[in-house]
Formats: structure tokens, sequence, C-alpha cells
């Protein structure tokens, strides 16, 4: 008995050596395909060039901003007010936003019905909807003469205004309240099925099992969540635009554009621009400090089944609250529909124009983001360049009206920045979209570099060869999701051409907005529809298109 203990003993030895050596030899192929495809294609150059250039564009718009910026004369009492409703709207938005996905996401969770996964993949569909398309479609519904306050008007009750603090927050959670479920929804389908197998064995009521399970993941997850929002809201522009403006309804970004625009007072804006990057780049700084890596425990990666909460008032609550939340993220999707199918007879010539212009914008901010996007995710692909992925996130802390104000800064004294608007437009969307991107591309381009690297080397694969004949057919899906993802956040985009167009080269969604601003809200309704089918339309191309006969 001893003498077989003794053998089997060696045999784990055996095999513990056996699986440690095939390990070492597997991470040092590994690594000498990360150093071929750094060597021969992922050139380093190409990606350092491309972090320098974005490092540039940035840090001359704050250096041009910082030059007219009178730190000494201090700001007014209506700038401070702005500050204090930029972070009060961001707390309560990101507060709200949070709470209500709370049940939305337990919900969804928890139940399996016809259309779920039609009803999640719509979750994502704010993200990429213009934000001026979404506003009408809200002031359809909510507005004063929209159809709640027709409803209320038939009860006998008072009506309610979207204008102002509760507009903005409304507007704001419309766009994050899906963002928000996303993200609790994958974090709740991370608990292993295996735990709620035991807690049904032991029969641990739906309360019990919120407070064992799932409470300490919305513990690790929810604070992550709500600082993400809050940075998103922080740096939101065209929602205060069309529903706040007044002078307590006033955020940072607003107060840029109108002390630019209206006053043109290039010192305050610069001053305005300075707050708006230090509460801008701070939350962003102290969201990814605090977001959490959720780690439950391995499972056996069985299909999640829930055996909590059958009973009929639990699935009837949820379904409501399914509901509720669907109907919120439909209603004003489909009056944006209903309302522009009538309006788009009356729209002017001028809404063709600025869609095409709209169309050239989206298609320059695709190329600036392909040109940065690559080479910077092949040297983070293979040189593990976490530095490089934080320079590409600069685009997204910084304000794009104070990258345009510096900008503007710059090039005013040498042409007409009303001619470059389309370009500076593109290459700040391209900007804000880049992070986006690399997240995307990333991952595939690492799986690449593991599994292609020695077979290169091999074959004697070199810079642009290997790039066309490995990388890219395998990047095809990442690079037509990215792209299309650029595609329609540039489109829909009312930013900073707000600072740079004249009536000749507006873009869709600021000809829509002038339209607002001059009442004909049939044509606006009209120009809303088409931009929504713009928007959808190039992402739907370039994602169908990425992943249209894709090698594996």
């Amino acid at each position: 008995m001893a003498e077989r203990t003794v053998a089997v003993k060696r045999f784990g030895k055996s095999v513990k050596h056996r699986v440690s050596s095939m390990s070492r030899e597997r991470e040092a192929r590994q690594g000498m395909g990360d150093a071929v495809l750094s060597r021969n294609a992922l050139n380093t150059k190409s990606g350092i060039s491309a972090a320098v250039v974005i490092v540039a564009l940035i840090f001359a718009a704050l250096a041009a901003v910082l030059s007219r910026a009178e730190v000494g004369s201090g700001l007014s009492a209506a700038d401070w007010a702005a500050v204090r409703f930029t972070v009060v709207q961001s707390v309560i938005s990101a507060v709200l936003s949070v709470l209500l996905a709370i049940p939305v996401a337990r919900a969804l969770a928890r139940r399996r019905f016809p259309g779920r996964n039609a009803l999640v993949i719509l979750l994502g569909a704010p993200f990429i909807l213009p934000v001026i398309v979404a506003v009408l479609g809200l002031l359809t519904v909510f507005g004063r003469a929209g159809w709640v306050n027709q409803a209320l008007e038939a009860l006998g009750l008072p009506g309610i205004s979207i204008y102002g603090l509760h507009g903005v927050v409304l507007a704001h959670m419309f766009f994050n309240l899906p963002l928000a479920t996303r993200l609790l929804l994958q974090a709740w389908q991370s608990i292993p099925a295996e735990r709620f197998r035991l807690v049904a064995q032991l029969r641990l009521t739906p309360r019990a099992t919120f407070w064992t399970l799932e409470w300490p993941l919305l513990r690790q997850v929810v604070p992550g969540v709500t600082a993400l929002i809050f940075v998103i809201c922080l740096t939101s522009f065209a929602v205060a635009l069309t529903l706040g403006g007044g002078p307590r309804a006033t955020t940072v970004e607003l107060a840029i554009y109108q002390a630019f625009r209206f006053d043109f007072d290039l010192s305050r804006a610069a001053m305005l621009s300075v707050i708006q990057l230090v509460m801008a780049g701070g939350a962003a700084v102290v969201a990814l400090w605090i977001i959490p890596t959720v780690s439950l425990g391995g499972g056996l990666d069985r299909p999640l089944q829930r055996w909590d909460a059958r009973g009929g008032v639990q699935r009837l609550l949820d379904g409501l609250v399914i509901a509720l939340a669907a109907g919120f993220l439909l209603l004003p999707l489909c009056a944006v529909i209903l309302r522009g199918v009538a309006g788009l007879p009356q729209m002017p010539n001028a809404v063709w124009q600025a869609a095409g212009s709209s169309l050239v914008v989206a298609a320059l901010s695709v190329i600036a983001l392909l040109i940065l996007a690559l080479p910077m995710a092949g040297w983070i692909a293979t040189r593990r360049a976490g530095g490089v992925e934080a320079i590409g996130l600069l685009g997204l802390s910084a304000s794009p009206l104070m990258i345009g104000t510096g900008w503007f800064i710059l090039v005013n004294p040498v042409v007409n920045p009303t001619d470059l608007a389309l370009w500076v437009t593109a290459l700040v969307n391209a900007l804000m979209a880049l992070p986006f991107a690399l997240r995307i591309m990333v991952p595939r381009l690492r799986d690449t570099v593991r599994n292609y690297g020695r077979l290169s080397q091999t074959l004697g694969l070199r810079s642009l060869s290997l790039w066309r004949l490995v990388i890219l057919p395998r990047l095809r899906p990442q690079l037509g999701f990215a792209t299309g993802l650029t595609a329609a956040l540039s489109v829909g985009d009312l930013g900073v051409i707000t600072l740079f167009a004249d009536p000749d080269r507006a873009t869709l969604p600021l000809q829509m907005y002038r339209l607002m601003g001059a009442y004909q809200m049939e044509a606006a309704a009209g120009a809303a529809l088409l931009l929504l089918i713009l928007a959808l339309g190039l992402f739907w191309v370039c994602d169908k298109g990425g992943r249209w006969h894709a090698e594996t």
C-alpha cells in the first residue's frame, strides 16, 4: 500500500512537471510571436507617431486656451452658478439612472421571455442615437404640447414642463439608464450558476438571495457605474443646449459656447474650458480608479438558471419593471418616426445639403480614426503598452468644446476658422471615438499576435503584407463595429460644429437645431427622422460589412 502511494505521488509530480513545462513552452511561443509581430508588422514607430499626434493636438489646444485665460480676472456669479448646476445635474442624473437600472437589470437577469434578446440589444441603441433626435422625441412625449401633457389635460390635471433641471435629468436618464442596465446585467450574469443552484437547495427567499448573492455584487459594481455616468453627464452639451440654457440651467459646456459664440469673450471661454477640463479629467481619473474588477469565483460555465422569485407577485413586478423601462425607451423613438414621416415633405433644401455635410464629416472621422487607432492598437497589443491606451483616453476626458476653442485660437490668425469647420469637427469626433475603438480592436489583435506570430515568421511575412494577409482579415468584424460606431456618433454630433459653422457649412444636427429654434417643428421632425436613418444606417452598413464573409 505504501509503495502504491509513493508511485501515485511520483506520477502526480511527473504530470505537474510536464504541465509546467508545456505552460512555459506555450508562454515562450507567445512571447516569440509577440516579438515577431512587433518587429515585422506592428511598427512601434507608427504607434509612437500616432500617440504623439494625439498628445500634440490636445495639449496644443490646451496651451492656446491657457494663453487666453486671465486668471486674475476671475469668474462671474453666473459662471459659478453654471459650475454648480453642472455638478448637481450630473450627480442627480447618475444616481437616478443607476438606482432605476438596478431593478431593470435584476428583472432581466431573472426572466426569460420571447424578445428578451432583442430588448437587451435595444438597450445599446441610445448610445449611437443622435442626442438632438432623442431630445426631439422626448419633447414630443413630455413637452408642453406632448402626449403626456395632453393626457394630463384630459384628466384635468396640471401639466409638466420638460425645460430646466428636471428636463436635463430626464434626457440624461434616457441615455444612461440603458447603459447602466447593460453594465449591471453583465455583472449579474457573471455570478456562477452553481451559486444560484446552492441558494435553491437551501430554499432561500428572494430577499435572502438578494442580500446573500446580489448585494455584494452591487457594492462592487455600482460605484464604478455611477462614476462613469457622472463623467458622461458632466461633459454633456447638446442636452443642456436644447433643454436648459436659462440662467438656472446652464452647464459649463453651454457657458463656454455662450461666451464664445454670443459674446466672443475668449478669455472667459478659456477660463471655463480650464475648469471643465479639471472637472472632467479629475472625474475620469476617479472613475477609472474606483471601477473594480468583478471576480466572484469560477463556475462550470453552465447556462444560468434562476430558481428564486418564481412566485406570481415577483413575476408580475419584474414584468412591470421591464415594461416600464421598454416604454420609456421606445416611446420617444416611436414619436420621432411617426412625427418625422409627416414632416419629411416640409424639409427645406438646406436639410439635404446639411445631410451631405454630415456624411462628409462621418467619412473623414472614420479615416482619421483608422489612421490613429490601427498603429496604436498594434503597439498596445504587442508591447502591452498601457500608457498608450491611457493616451487614447485623453480625447474622452478632454472637453470637445475646450479642444475646439483652443484650435479656433490657434488657426484664427492664419485662416478663416469657418473654412476648417468640417475638418475640425471630424478630427474631434475621431478623438472622442478613439477610446472605444481601442477597446474593441486590441483584444482581437492580441489573439492574432498569440496565434500567428511564429507562422508569420516562418512564411517571411513582413510589413504591409502581414497586415493585408494576416491581421486585417481577422480584424474585420472589430473594424466594422468600431468604424460603424464612429460614423454613427460623428453624423449625429452637435458640439464643435456650433463653434465653427456658418450658414453654408451646417451639419444635419446643427440644421435641425436651427429649425427647432425657428419653431419649424414639423420640418425639424423630418430632419430628425433623416438623421436617425443616417446614424443607424451607417452603423449597420459598417458593422454588417465588417462581419460579411469575415475570416475566423
